[in-house]
């Protein structure tokens, strides 16, 4: 499957969204980066939550676009 990158970037941002997660920022490095075209930041509230972040943005991914 071929993704499109800001497809996937707000995905991950809508994921974060949903788990609460808090100032979400998506950064389009487009041109100025050869190594990704956008970046997805967040916050949460302790160490606890930003693993329960990323194993769910993770989890939701591979549901999503994993064949």
């Amino acid at each position: 499957m071929n993704l499109d990158g800001q497809e996937l970037a707000r995905f991950i941002a809508a994921t974060l969204e949903d788990k609460k997660a808090e100032d979400i920022r998506v950064l389009d490095l487009g041109a100025d980066n050869m190594v990704t075209d956008y970046f997805v930041i967040s916050s949460a509230n302790s160490d606890r939550q930003a693993k329960a972040l990323a194993d769910a943005v993770r989890e939701k991914v591979k549901e999503a676009y994993q064949r």
